[in-house]
């Protein structure tokens, strides 16, 4: 009675040892240090709430009450509620501190510099040996390759970490070769995580002059460096993916230009095809001889040019998609440059054969128009025998009336004129 009504609330810091988990979900265990040591029970209903993986060796803050197990006669204590030790003092200081600073407003959002967007150099401050600089190398790679990176190594943790951090801070802004800092570390205890509680590192990152993003530990982790910054990334990886820009972007405009260059060739051949029909066309308006060696030369000519414009355009074709090769070797991962070029050698084969299945079709009807106008011309008659008769001034005779006695004409055959007197 005199124990239990004496000591109710008390609280003790030590180490785990004889731990036991009962089948009944109680744990038993006691606590000590160098010199003392006090029997504990913390029964089920309590350390169902303690999160933290306790057993054999932890360091510990409990509180509870004091206790007599009376069949054995043992003095104990009987816990409440445990968490590792040190982390509740940590947390006291961490608040103390964040209260401490936003009253100097060092917190606030009018203070805060803009996040330069697509930055053309990032400067990492980190471990380099950490997750969190692999995770953020991992996305910046896949992202956004063509952006370039700065790492400034920084122990992230333990007694000289936060003087690290410092320093790596105070040397980028004076290298200035960035747009935007990332200060960062993978997750971890509040005790990994207590070097970004610095009230130096705070002021250090409230002074600079480079914007600032904060990326420690997972989402659920919060530090004194998340607030001052100009910028909290919940995780590196988040952070990574704030500072580039997604190359999708770019290969929906290698895309919307390759949709550009076919309208190009289409509109080309129409209007190509048009001057061709034209031409055809008006045939029939001249000396039939004369007129097929005029589209015979216009088609060599068209033939000639559409041939020129066919190896520019390819060229063309193939520059830009060289340049296109080029650029998705330097800002995109390898299997989309590889889509890429054979989308391009396959547009290339595509054009050029359809350009000469298009050739090939009005060298064909060219043909056919040549050989209809040969069925109607008269050189084609006076093959077949015929000859034309025409008087010493060069008209035709087409009725014997038109002749006289001992007049001269000239027949016209298919090979020469023959000179003739009427009798």
């Amino acid at each position: 009675m005199l124990l239990e009504g004496e000591f109710l609330n008390v609280w003790i810091t030590g180490e785990i040892s004889n731990f036991v988990k009962a089948a009944s979900g109680h744990w038993y265990f006691s606590l000590k240090d160098k010199k003392a040591q006090i029997k504990g029970a913390m029964f089920k209903g309590n350390n169902r709430m303690v999160k933290a993986n306790i057993s054999e060796g932890s360091q510990v803050l409990v509180r509870g009450r004091i206790s007599l197990y009376e069949p054995r006669g043992d003095y104990q204590l009987i816990v409440e509620m445990m968490e590792p030790a040190g982390e509740g003092l940590l947390k006291q200081q961490f608040e103390q501190l964040k209260q401490n600073l936003a009253q100097m407003g060092l917190f606030d959002q009018d203070v805060k510099r803009p996040i330069p967007v697509a930055p053309k150099r990032v400067g990492i401050i980190t471990s380099p040996t950490g997750a969190a600089i692999h995770d953020i190398l991992t996305v910046l790679k896949r992202r956004s390759p063509q952006t370039e990176v700065v790492i400034y190594p920084s122990m992230v943790q333990g007694e000289h970490a936060s003087q690290n951090l410092i320093w790596a801070i105070n040397m980028a802004n004076h290298r200035n070769e960035v747009d935007v800092l990332i200060v960062s570390r993978g997750g971890g205890s509040l005790e990994d995580l207590w070097s970004f509680n610095d009230e130096a590192l705070a002021h250090t990152i409230y002074n600079s002059a480079l914007p600032i993003i904060s990326a420690v530990g997972h989402e659920v982790d919060v530090s004194i460096s998340d607030f001052v910054a100009d910028l909290r990334a919940p995780t590196p990886s988040a952070a990574a993916e704030i500072v580039s820009t997604d190359n999708s972007e770019l290969t929906n405009k290698i895309t919307q230009l390759y949709s550009r260059l076919l309208m190009a060739y289409a509109n080309e051949h129409k209007n190509r095809k048009a001057l061709v029909t034209k031409l055809s066309k008006n045939v029939g308006l001249l000396h039939p001889s004369y007129k097929i060696q005029l589209a015979q030369q216009q088609t060599d000519e068209l033939q000639f040019k559409l041939n020129q414009l066919i190896h520019k355009k390819m060229n063309e074709s193939r520059h830009r998609g060289s340049v296109a090769q080029e650029l998705l070797l330097a800002h995109s991962p390898k299997h989309q440059l590889n889509y890429a070029i054979e989308k391009q050698k396959q547009l290339s084969q595509s054009l050029t054969y359809y350009f000469q299945n298009q050739m090939a079709k009005q060298q064909q009807r060219l043909a056919q128009q040549a050989e209809k106008l040969n069925l109607v011309s008269p050189l084609a008659t006076l093959q077949r025998g015929y000859a034309i008769a025409t008087d010493e001034k060069g008209s035709v005779i087409t009725s014997k009336t038109q002749a006289t006695k001992n007049q001269s004409l000239k027949l016209k055959v298919s090979d020469g004129e023959i000179k003739v007197k009427v009798t």
